[in-house]
């Protein structure tokens, strides 16, 4: 089976769609099937990362100006930094004379248009969305977020007939995160290991501010793991940060982000993917949204009582953090029953090691054949 994935990383887009794309691409690898990148070569990209788990990589120029969004384009467009038909062409070209069995596509600055474009070129076409502000032409959607009425969300934006993956239960984990989950700990509420992780990039910093926070509070003896990716453009302060004080542990570009995880009693952190990532292994979190498209769903979570959600990152401050520290020590019963909610979200009612979405890419697949 040959897919291509068309996804991006940059310092304004993070690395959260390239990162669940790679964990689709290796379970796909390890059932026998070639997979290509295409990538735009934006500043704080992964591509290096991409070749390095080796995967071929189309890489897209970066244009020298900035892209100007132009009236009809969608509201990310400009996080393809070029228009949509100059990426459609780009990435049709890079295909050659081969058609894919799939194209997988994770990225908000793409549509029906772009889609239709690359549709007589390529087998079946798989998007990747949290949104739901656009159309697509597509046979498999996946939305793996938790939204108020997420089951009708997307019934106007693609065709009648495309399969609807939607919910935390299809989420993109590495299996890593499955084997955890599979040893979970019994955790008794009580805090002794903090985790802050606020993605691969971090753009306003709320890392720096949440070490801040728990500095101004370590006489309860804590301690923390600091995880910053390699695009974080902070990560040396945060490093100083991080070895002036007793017990905080830095870590950059992790590959154990399960184990330490598994091994936290509390996470402060943003939401999107990671979000998931916590609730797999049942870790009760401190949450502040960094991007407006991440509200919606933190909020639902909250919601839930699966997470503490303290709101978007401008209107965070230290103090804030600090008190929702202080409040989470004396309410161990709290921290229990959230990580029993947590875990609740993420139930698949199956096997684990068979993820739902691969099973429905074999299925659409052997549909359409």
């Amino acid at each position: 089976m040959q897919v291509v994935i068309r996804a991006d990383a940059s310092v304004q887009i993070g690395s959260g769609h390239v990162m669940r794309c790679l964990t689709l691409a290796d379970e796909l690898r390890r059932r026998g099937a070639d997979l290509t990148f295409v990538c735009r070569e934006h500043p704080g990209n992964l591509i290096g990362a991409i070749a390095g788990k080796g995967y071929g990589v189309v890489i897209l120029r970066q244009e020298a100006k900035t892209y100007s969004v132009r009236s009809g384009d969608v509201v990310h467009a400009a996080w393809l930094g070029v228009p949509w038909e100059q990426d459609a062409r780009e990435t049709l070209d890079s295909l050659g004379e081969a058609i894919p069995d799939w194209l997988i596509i994770d990225h908000y600055g793409i549509d029906r248009r772009w889609e239709e474009t690359l549709r007589p070129h390529v087998g079946r076409i798989m998007v990747i969305d949290d949104l739901a502000d656009r159309p697509h032409d597509c046979e498999l959607l996946l939305d793996q977020n938790l939204y108020k009425g997420m089951e009708t969300r997307y019934d106007k934006l693609v065709p009648l007939g495309c399969k609807k993956l939607l919910g935390p239960q299809y989420a993109l984990l590495r299996p890593e995160f499955a084997i955890a989950r599979k040893n979970l700990r019994q955790r008794d509420g009580q805090i002794r290991r903090v985790l802050v992780f606020f993605g691969g990039v971090d753009p306003t910093n709320e890392t720096a501010k949440s070490v801040r926070a728990l500095a101004g509070i370590m006489d309860h003896r804590l301690e923390v793991d600091v995880v910053v990716g390699n695009g974080n453009i902070h990560k040396q302060g945060i490093q100083e940060q991080c070895t002036e004080k007793d017990g905080f542990y830095y870590h950059c570009q992790v590959n154990n982000m399960a184990e330490l995880m598994a091994a936290a009693d509390l996470s402060i952190g943003a939401g999107g993917s990671a979000t998931w990532e916590r609730c797999s292994v049942g870790l009760p979190s401190i949450t502040i949204s960094i991007a407006r498209n991440q509200v919606e769903t933190t909020e639902v979570v909250a919601d839930r009582g699966a997470a503490w959600y303290l709101g978007e990152s401008a209107n965070v401050h230290i103090e804030h953090i600090q008190d929702a520290l202080l409040c989470a020590l004396k309410h161990p019963d709290q921290l229990r029953e959230m990580g029993t909610r947590a875990v609740r979200l993420m139930a698949t009612g199956g096997d684990e090691a068979a993820h739902p979405l691969l099973q429905a890419i074999l299925e659409v697949g052997n549909a359409q054949t």
